[in-house]
């Protein structure tokens, strides 16, 4: 999932049994809360700031697309290796470290004073997210009994979504008070505090587990480099002033680079950072089809609806956070009620039906024409369509991703979908280039784009529901 969003996944990701019984487990949650929020709070964040920060640094449609997909990178990249990790140091050890490194890029950000410094900056920025995220599960896992548990995660998602749907209203007004720069720095207190409450009452795991599996390095060295490649090339390609032979050249570099990350992973089997064999399973395969699609939707919408109502419909920062608000509002309230839908119509219905009534807002999105835009006519309807397919989709595509494999997989399956739902938010944002170019000339351009990317959403929507009728094959709850 794009990273204004929790993506999906994250709350099953094969937990480990409880190992010590932790003093403060209050301090524990308070910590993990903080520190796996902050991830796709920075992104909604973003998000709103984007006009801002585009405007400042006097930057082009690519160089909005890199502000977004300098930190997405590593994240899609890095977050199953980030996991490895917390397994053979110490998940305190590994989540401290990503806090630390998150927090300092953060600081980095808001005092960046280039375009080229902000996007290092954003890039360390996901290297710590990519090892705190998948790290501050596990750490419940080890700190709560099996009793315990269920609620504790239930707090750690109720909150998150809480948090995801005040980010883009806090950071609106934070550029709109003072600039895009403020914004930033409303994380890091809470980075800080993350640090100094983790230090205290999580339980330290000494070394981790010296018999878990060889570290990937190969693996997660060739898929940054192929991410990294294939999103430059999706990049350049709506921009005039690049030489159509340099675009050939990455491509097929990242094109060569992904040939040469499967053959290790397939050479390197279980003990591949991504095992290919898992995708011998049809509904495994069709579950990660599903994501790949749905959150490509989703995602370029989370970058794009923000920009169009700064740009096209004269928003402010803070009139566009609470614009979107009913967004994460309407999954934050209603998800808790979703789970129990695939045990009453199966799976594979909920899985194609909740696609279907996201592709369905995408729709009534593509309806926008290059007059005024209409919150209540032309935004809010089909914001709230969308919610509630994504609300639909979110919680049983957990249970089917967990229910696709067997147990011993069930944590790298949920990883792997983890990490594909944010690399379909990253090569999405790369594609938008389409849409941004074309701002240039205008409202009406941009207004005009925007419609046409909404068909497209609407087409990987309705792509994704296909995917969950003909490939998923669960059997339903009884």
């Amino acid at each position: 999932m794009t990273t204004a969003l929790p993506a999906p996944c994250d709350e099953s990701l094969g937990f480990p049994p409880a190992e010590k019984d932790s003093t403060n487990k209050t301090g524990v949650l308070t910590a993990t809360i903080l520190g796996s929020s902050l991830a796709f709070v920075m992104g909604s964040i973003v998000n709103v700031a984007l006009p801002s920060m585009q405007a400042d640094f006097a930057t082009d449609a690519q160089g909005a697309q890199w502000i977004i997909n300098s930190y997405l990178l590593p994240v899609g990249a890095l977050i199953l290796l980030g996991g490895a990790l917390g397994d053979h140091y110490g998940r305190k050890r590994v989540f401290q470290a990503g806090l630390i490194i998150f927090t300092l890029g953060t600081i980095a950000c808001a005092l960046a004073p280039n375009l080229g410094s902000l996007l290092a900056m954003r890039a360390l920025q996901g290297l710590g997210a990519a090892l705190l995220a998948p790290n501050s599960l596990a750490i419940i896992s080890t700190s709560f009994t099996e009793a315990e548990r269920g609620k504790a995660i239930g707090t750690w998602a109720g909150m998150g979504a809480f948090a995801g749907a005040i980010a883009p209203v806090l950071g609106g007004w934070a550029v709109d008070l003072a600039s895009w720069r403020w914004a930033f720095a409303l994380i890091i207190p809470l980075g800080l505090l993350a640090l100094v409450i983790g230090q205290r009452a999580i339980a330290a795991d000494d070394n981790g587990d010296a018999d878990s599996a060889p570290l990937d390095w190969a693996g997660a060295f060739l898929i940054t480099i192929g991410l990294a490649a294939l999103v430059w090339t999706l990049t350049a390609l709506p921009q005039t002033d690049i030489a159509s032979g340099a675009k050939w050249l990455v491509g097929s570099a990242a094109v060569a680079v992904t040939g040469l990350f499967l053959i290790v992973e397939k050479r390197k089997q279980d003990q591949a950072m991504v095992p290919l064999n898992l995708f011998n399973t049809i509904s495994f395969a069709g579950i990660s089809l599903l994501t790949l699609f749905l959150y490509a939707a989703l995602g370029g919408l989370l970058v794009l609806l923000p920009f169009l109502l700064i740009n096209a419909g004269g928003y402010s920062a803070t009139e566009t956070g609470f614009a979107i608000l009913p967004f994460p509002l309407t999954m934050a309230l209603l998800s808790r009620y979703a789970g129990g839908l695939s045990d009453r119509f199966g799976v594979r219905m909920i899985l194609t039906v909740g696609p279907a009534i996201v592709a369905a807002g995408f729709f009534y999105f593509s309806r926008l024409d290059s007059a005024e835009i209409n919150y209540w006519r032309d935004i809010f309807p089909a914001l709230m369509i969308i919610a509630l397919g994504m609300t639909a989709s979110v919680a049983p595509l957990t249970t089917a991703v967990m229910a696709s494999v067997s147990d011993e997989h069930g944590g790298i399956a949920s990883g792997i979908n983890n990490a594909i739902s944010r690399s379909a938010g990253l090569i999405a944002t790369a594609l938008l280039g389409f849409v941004l170019v074309g701002s240039d000339s205008g409202n009406g351009a941009l207004v005009a784009g925007f419609a046409n990317a909404a068909w497209v959403g609407a087409l990987l929507a309705l792509v994704s529901a296909v995917a969950a009728w003909l490939l998923i094959r669960l059997t339903p709850a009884t």
